[in-house]
């Protein structure tokens, strides 16, 4: 598969996060127009916090927000799927999200979508049966990749604060 018809999509590779991806995770992401969407850049702590999460539902589900990296070996940021948290006040729970967040530097190289691909293919392996995507209505590079999935926007939604909107996209995996 490729991004067009003239560019390959690029090399992935996903892994369960490691206490030192944290580290990593944190220094990607600390920028505030990776973090636009986010609520901006986060502590150590909280990466620290969001890496074990995600080792823990490796663990009990067989996925997670697994670490994205290059073909070179290098962190760009996560990609993978879990479960929409139970205590959130807002948002689909009992649905499995869909997401991914990369690095400045990996941004419109195809990264994003090559790696939602591969979670795609990966849950879908494991027999869930359905994603969702929860995207900021501003981050069409973001819905751009879930519709590109084939995702289907199903909700638009007043977010958290009422100042801004957000879109919930669905795909819902059919028996072969």
């Amino acid at each position: 598969m490729t991004t067009s018809p003239t560019r390959p999509l690029p090399d992935v590779r996903l892994r369960v996060p490691t206490h030192e991806d944290a580290h990593a995770w944190h220094g990607v992401f600390d920028d505030p127009d990776v973090m636009e969407f986010l609520g901006g850049p986060a502590e150590l702590s909280a990466y620290m916090e969001f890496t074990a999460r995600q080792r823990m539902h490796d663990a009990q589900l067989g996925y997670c927000l697994w670490t994205l990296l290059d073909a070179d070996g290098e962190v760009i940021g996560f990609t993978g799927a879990q479960p929409w948290p139970a205590d959130k006040e807002w948002g689909p729970v009992g649905e499995i999200e869909i997401g991914w967040r990369l690095g400045r530097g990996a941004w419109g190289r195809g990264y994003a979508y090559a790696a939602a691909l591969a979670t795609v293919e990966r849950v879908r392996e494991l027999g869930v049966p359905r994603v969702v995507a929860m995207i900021d209505d501003a981050n069409v590079r973001s819905a751009a990749v879930a519709e590109r999935l084939g995702m289907t926007l199903a909700a638009t939604f007043p977010l958290p604060g009422g100042h801004r909107l957000g879109r919930r996209y669905e795909l819902t995996f059919t028996e072969a």
